[in-house]
Order: C-alpha cells, then sequence, then structure tokens
C-alpha cells in the first residue's frame, strides 16, 4: 500500500504549468527580441555558439527534478507488514451531492467545499468504525468502498467536484438504493447513512428508498447545505466564473435547502436532520445520533509498518540537478562542425 507522509506537500506540483506557461512566454519574448537584430541566418553566424535547443533541455531536466523534489517532500511510504487485528465499530456511507446547486455561495466558499470540510472533520474524529463515500447527482457512483483506510478516504474525498458526474439532477434515491448495495450485511455490524444535500431531489422517490433502508435496520441521517433564502448557481469556464444558471425564459435559478425533503427522508429513515451552516455542519448531533447503532467486531487487515521511499526520489533530482548544471547553454563548435551524414559534392 502506498501513502504520503505529508501529501498536503503534493500541492507545490500544481506550480509547474505555471512554469511553463512562463518559461513559454520568456522564450517568445527572446525569440522577437532576436528577430530584431537583423536577418536570422546573418544573425546566427555572428552568433555561433548560442544554441536555442539546450535551455529547453535544461528546463525540462529542471522541471522534473522539481516534481521528483516535491514528491520526495511528500515522504512516500510503502506498507510492508500487513496484520489482521479485531474491531468493534459500526459501517458508515456518505451520500454526497455533488449536483451543481452544490456550487450556491450561500455557505463559504460553496455548498460542496463547505461539506468536504465537514466530512473531512468527521473523518479525522472516527476510530474504528468503517466508512464509504458515494456521489450522486443525477445518478449515483461508489467514490470509495467501506473501508477503516481513513488517509485513503481524505485522498478520494479532495478529488471530488461538480464534474465527476456527468448526469445533472439530484437522484437522493438513488445514492441511497447504491448505499445499501454497497453494504455487506452478512457481516452483522451496524449501518449508517449521513446524505449532504440541500434537498434539491427532481428524480426518484427518496423517501421511498429512506424508509426500505430503515426497513433493514440501516439509519438515514442528512445533513442540509443552504439557506431558506438561496443563491444563484455560479456558471464556470475554465476555472472563472462567467455568470450564474438561468432558465428557459433567461431568468437567474435560485437554489434554496429543501428542508421539507430532507425532514422526510430522515422520518422514514429513522435518522436525524441537521441544518449547517458556516459555523457548525451538525455533524456532532448527527454522529451523537449514529452512536445509538450497535457496534459489532470484525476483522480488519491493515498496514502496520511503513518503509519510506523519499530517499529514491530525492536522488534522481539530485542526478538530474547535477546533469542539467553540466549542459552549457552554448553549443560545442568541434561537435557542431562534424557533418557525420552530409554528402560530399565532387
Amino acid at each position: 500500500m502506498l501513502r504520503f507522509a505529508n501529501i498536503e506537500f503534493l500541492w507545490g506540483l500544481a506550480i509547474i504549468p505555471a512554469f511553463i506557461l512562463l518559461y513559454i512566454m520568456i522564450n517568445r519574448w527572446k525569440k522577437r527580441a532576436f528577430a530584431q537584430l537583423g536577418d536570422k541566418n546573418v544573425v546566427s553566424l555572428l552568433i555561433p555558439q548560442v544554441s536555442f535547443s539546450r535551455p529547453w533541455l535544461k528546463f525540462i531536466l529542471f522541471m522534473i527534478a522539481y516534481a521528483a523534489m516535491i514528491v520526495a517532500v511528500a515522504d512516500p511510504q510503502i506498507g510492508s507488514k500487513m496484520e489482521e487485528e479485531k474491531r468493534k465499530g459500526a459501517d458508515l456511507m456518505i451520500l454526497l451531492d455533488v449536483s451543481n446547486s452544490m456550487l450556491a455561495q450561500d455557505m463559504s466558499p460553496n455548498r460542496l467545499e463547505n461539506a468536504k470540510l465537514a466530512i473531512t472533520q468527521l473523518i479525522d474524529n472516527l476510530h474504528n468504525d468503517r466508512i464509504g463515500i458515494i456521489v450522486f447527482a443525477g445518478e449515483a457512483y461508489v467514490q470509495l468502498p467501506v473501508t477503516t483506510d481513513y488517509s485513503a478516504a481524505k485522498l478520494f474525498l479532495n478529488t471530488i467536484n461538480t464534474n465527476m458526474v456527468p448526469t445533472q439532477g439530484t437522484a437522493i434515491g438513488a445514492a441511497i438504493d447504491l448505499g445499501m448495495k454497497s453494504f455487506d450485511f452478512k457481516d452483522g455490524t451496524g449501518k449508517a447513512m449521513i446524505i449532504i444535500t440541500d434537498g434539491e431531489n427532481h428524480e426518484d422517490d427518496a423517501v421511498a428508498a429512506a424508509h426500505e433502508a430503515a426497513d433493514k435496520d440501516v439509519m438515514v441521517n442528512v445533513i442540509g447545505m443552504g439557506s431558506e433564502n438561496g443563491a444563484p448557481i455560479p456558471v464556470y469556464q475554465n476555472g472563472k466564473q462567467v455568470g450564474f444558471h438561468t432558465d428557459s425564459a433567461g431568468h437567474t435559478v435560485v437554489s434554496k435547502l429543501n428542508e421539507d425533503m430532507c425532514k422526510e427522508i430522515t422520518a422514514a429513515g429513522k435518522g436525524a436532520y441537521v441544518r449547517a451552516t458556516n459555523a457548525n455542519s451538525g455533524l456532532n448531533i448527527v454522529m451523537d445520533q449514529i452512536g445509538k447503532v450497535q457496534r459489532k467486531t470484525y476483522d480488519s487487515k491493515t498496514f502496520k509498518d511503513f518503509e519510506d521511499r523519499f530517499q529514491f526520489f530525492l536522488g534522481f533530482a539530485f542526478l538530474l540537478l547535477i546533469i542539467e548544471f553540466f549542459i552549457s547553454n552554448r553549443k560545442n563548435l568541434k561537435l557542431s562542425g562534424l557533418r557525420l551524414f552530409e554528402v560530399k559534392k565532387t
């Protein structure tokens, strides 16, 4: 198993595209300045030692070395010893709404990011309970099967966005049904779901699905994201907001929290409903309710010993930097004068 001891440092890789763009812009500026000196062939004769390819090679080597350094700082570790142990806990499935309405900014910075932060805090407070993640919009998908690997749960959580489900909508019922299929009822552990949504269900009968779950002793809880007044849904292009969603008449669509729907689901699922705010996600209340779920002992295989592998990436980075250092920006006139494949005219 692979994990990173300092996974947050991997964000340093996001700077690489900016470096590449900046280098391309600098090279274009140099080419324009070079062209202003006169005819390209004549100017090349005046500066025969200048190489236009070697700087690119040096830059590529430097970027690869930088990426390797970032990975080394993140400290990749490989599990070397797996042990099977007994744990006593319950199975908890998070059903996260990723429809476009979750981008509404009546919660800071928006509903989805606020929900992801709350889930991160939930994972930090778990001990022996297993957790899984399902994302849904017009359809539902398993993002993470039920597991005790909390590091993997955080890793998968960071990748969640509104673009990962191609069909828009809010099929809460389909998410509940998929959650039921994802549970292993043979192990006898208690089961519970936490649905995090704005409650704008347009696709199916979520209340009936919650009722069926409760009949199988699966508690269905809901955390409502949003406000009663609601907020418009931003539209993004290339990472920038370009406006808001509009209806067929051209009016701005305002997404509001549907508390009635959320309460109906929890009533049918015999769980708790909490409306989240910027100050409080409501997870404490929901977890108190889930605390009533029966915990049972189950077998869990976990990696106990992890070995660091940062030294390989660090050594590779230093090797590339040494090679980059000894590559000159100038041409080797003796080598460039060789014409190994040139046919002499007689």
